[in-house]
């Protein structure tokens, strides 16, 4: 063991001199909010979070410092009162949980002041505050602070003779700041791919972190089975407890949360997690069908908008077929309301009508819209594509609304549309059966003639057949 690092004779004048010894658990636990800075500066960067990592990390470090020497004195309050000055000021006995607490405490007050929803902070953490946990166990190893293990015959047990608490000579114990450095670390892999997920499609707020929760508890529980600690409750340590607890609480977070999440509006999961994340463009994961065996080979921001290509398809075929009056059921997020109106602005005439029925929708796509510099082109109604009176005939119809409304939308508009004018159905894969039924149905009753294009959500392109020239 290394408790300290001797540098020998250091002069500075009237400010030092003699022997510098520097604590290696003191010079992990800086490593250890290096590493944790580093990680939770690369959250905050891909995760779009407006804050100072630097600052973030510093204030949990001394929050979380100050917090487990405070737990770790509190445990044992008779030897505080008899000797509360060497407790406080010894350099070993440091408990994991104070610093936990008041670490999410000081990071909590962050959140709120500085106008973050604090469970986005507290999820970005966690990947860092389990790295930065599994460096600082190296500290505990290298200094021999008592952070061992019981006695083992195991062929990886360590004698700590010489460190700040000594084993007895010859005896050998688990190193368990080793192991708690390999599942501190695993435990960061895991968070970080949940935190990339996260950035790819709609999650719970909260879910990593109480992932963290569940995996860090779960890890501090069972390693204190053969840690040194005395057993002071059931059987069990102060630490162990303490891990027990946050290992529950973190089951009974991720359960509410969950559940909150799968109550809400799938639409309305996308608007925050757009509103959050911004637009990312990622490979199509709906299903393959027979159709369409390889949708990876296709592009999607979510799973409500048309497929990229889709979008792409619309813009080109507005500059190709030249449509006055456009109308889209189903504004959602705006996205492919914008790629028709830059068709129509390349056009330099047209204009689309989008109908968005829920409120908290219309008035995000509005934001966009309002936004995007196409709004000349565009008019956003918040209206019911059933209810809704549209003036003229229609030259493009997009119907991209609730699947069952899809043939209802067809037939309501189907009088209006342009002999000539073009029918666009999307989600009509053989895998969402209920548009490409609706639209065989109509194709079977002599109204519309369908192409059904085989995109991974599928796309039924038709024209009606009365009045076709």
């Amino acid at each position: 063991m290394i408790p300290f690092i001797h540098l020998g004779n250091l002069n500075l004048g009237r400010l030092y001199d003699g022997p510098v010894n520097i604590p290696t658990f003191g010079l992990m636990l800086w490593v250890a909010f290096i590493a944790a800075f580093i990680v939770l500066n690369a959250e905050f960067k891909r995760r779009r979070i407006r804050a100072d990592a630097q600052t973030v990390v510093l204030m949990a470090a001394i929050a979380g410092v100050i917090g487990s020497k405070l737990w770790h004195v509190l445990e044992a309050p008779n030897e505080l009162f008899e000797h509360p000055f060497d407790l406080i000021f010894d350099k070993t006995g440091f408990a994991w949980f104070g610093g936990l607490l008041f670490g999410a405490v000081s990071m909590w007050a962050f959140a709120k002041r500085n106008g973050i929803a604090w469970l986005t902070l507290f999820d970005a953490s966690s990947s860092a505050c389990a790295l930065g946990y599994a460096v600082g166990r190296i500290g505990c190893l290298l200094s021999g602070d008592g952070d061992y293990g019981i006695p083992t015959d195991l062929p990886w047990g360590m004698s700590f003779e010489h460190g700040l608490v000594p084993t007895p000579p010859g005896v050998r114990v688990h190193p368990t700041p080793i192991y708690e450095w390999i599942a501190g670390c695993l435990i960061f892999y895991i968070l970080w791919r949940m935190g990339t997920r996260t950035l790819i499609s709609p999650r719970a707020r909260g879910e990593v972190f109480a992932m963290f929760l569940i995996l860090s508890g779960a890890e501090r529980f069972l390693v204190e089975f053969i840690r040194i600690n005395p057993h002071v409750i059931f059987g069990m340590s102060n630490a162990q407890c303490a891990a027990l607890v946050t290992l529950v609480v973190g089951i009974v977070l991720l359960f509410r949360w969950k559940k909150q999440f799968r109550q809400q509006k799938g639409e309305h999961r996308i608007l925050d997690h757009v509103s959050e994340h911004g637009d990312v463009l990622q490979p199509e994961y709906h299903r393959a069908t027979p159709e369409c065996p390889h949708p990876e080979r296709w592009r999607m921001y979510d799973s409500m908008t048309a497929e990229y290509e889709v979008l792409e398809f619309l813009r080109g075929l507005v500059t190709t077929v030249k449509p006055e009056l456009v109308v889209e059921t189903g504004t959602f997020m705006g996205v492919s309301t914008l790629r028709i109106a830059e068709g129509l602005k390349a056009n330099g005439f047209g204009k689309i009508i989008s109908l968005e029925y829920d409120a908290k929708v219309f008035s995000k796509a509005k934001e966009r819209i309002d936004a995007s510099g196409f709004v000349e082109w565009i008019e956003l109604r918040n209206e019911s594509s059933l209810e809704t009176s549209i003036k003229g005939k229609i030259d493009m119809l997009f119907s991209d609304s609730d699947p069952p409304l899809r043939e209802q939308e067809v037939r309501r508009f189907l009088p209006q549309m342009s002999p000539n004018g073009i029918i666009l159905m999307h989600d009509a894969s053989s895998h969402l059966a209920t548009v490409r039924d609706a639209a065989k149905k109509l194709e079977q009753e002599g109204l519309i003639s369908i192409v059904l294009l085989p995109t991974p959500r599928g796309l039924v392109l038709a024209q009606k057949r009365k009045g076709r020239v």
